[in-house]
């Protein structure tokens, strides 16, 4: 499953998004928002991220005003690696270099068009892997010692 959320601030961006993801034949699951009324991104920040935290959704896209927001709020559940992408190599590298499994985009820095881009060139990387994994390694080892309160 793949999931998608956001606040008012990406909707537009977000609904032109699933229908990428759609049209290449994904099961995409919606977390809102669903209208132009002014919410609060953390809400649906933590539907997207929880549901990739907890294995429910293999990879996640979340939609805010610049993204920075939601990339905050998602990367503090455990194995979230959400990237918050502004161009076409960012969201490869998000994949190749870092498996981020949540692509951040910004709806009111980003085209249409530029975003749908960045989406297809993030689903068609594959993680590297090698040295990438041991930096993996050192993150998960992070949030557990964090998790465990050791840091």
């Amino acid at each position: 499953m793949f999931v998608i959320g956001s606040d008012h601030g990406g909707l537009e961006l977000k609904e032109a998004v699933k229908a990428v993801l759609t049209s290449r034949g994904m099961n995409v699951t919606d977390f809102g928002t669903d209208n132009c009324g002014s919410v609060d991104y953390p809400d649906f920040a933590e539907k997207v991220a929880g549901a990739v935290s907890r294995g429910e959704a293999a990879l996640g896209i979340l939609v805010c005003g610049t993204g920075i927001g939601m990339s905050i709020v998602a990367n503090k559940f455990p194995g979230v690696r959400a990237a918050l992408a502004t161009d076409e190599f960012m969201a490869q590298m998000a994949k190749e270099h870092n498996n981020a499994n949540v692509l951040v985009l910004g709806g009111r820095v980003l085209s249409v068009d530029q975003a749908t881009k960045m989406v297809n060139v993030w689903l068609d990387a594959t993680f590297e892997g090698g040295r990438h994994q041991l930096r993996l390694d050192k993150i998960a080892k992070l949030e557990a010692a964090v998790r465990a309160g050791e840091l």
